[in-house]
């Protein structure tokens, strides 16, 4: 009867080590977790891929290839005609006034 509460008691203590060291390993990687960046470019599909579209960081509506801009990348992207994300508005976080109309959109509209 020693013997199996033994193995029992040993069992319960490697289990809470592996929970604890399980803790601190995700404790660690919250505090070493790069900082997002404030803002992301979209980017198309194939070779070159050019910018498509302007999200601020943390926006949801961000596709899987991005990758993160400075401030005045961003802000020379959307002058030069990149289109802004609808969802989180960087072109409003950047404080531009006025966006020249897409192509697209001209090419219907004017």
């Amino acid at each position: 009867m020693r013997t199996w509460h033994a193995m029992w008691l040993q069992r319960i203590d490697d289990k809470i080590a592996a929970l604890q060291q399980r803790d601190a390993e995700q404790q660690h990687g919250r505090q070493a977790r790069p900082a997002e960046p404030e803002w992301v470019v979209e980017l198309g599909i194939g070779y070159g891929r050019t910018p498509v579209e302007v999200h601020v960081g943390g926006c949801y509506a961000a596709g899987k290839r991005r990758r993160p801009v400075g401030r005045d990348e961003a802000r020379r992207l959307l002058a030069s005609g990149v289109r802004a994300c609808s969802h989180c508005q960087p072109d409003t976080a950047l404080d531009i006034l006025d966006l020249p109309a897409s192509p697209a959109l001209c090419a219907t509209a004017c």
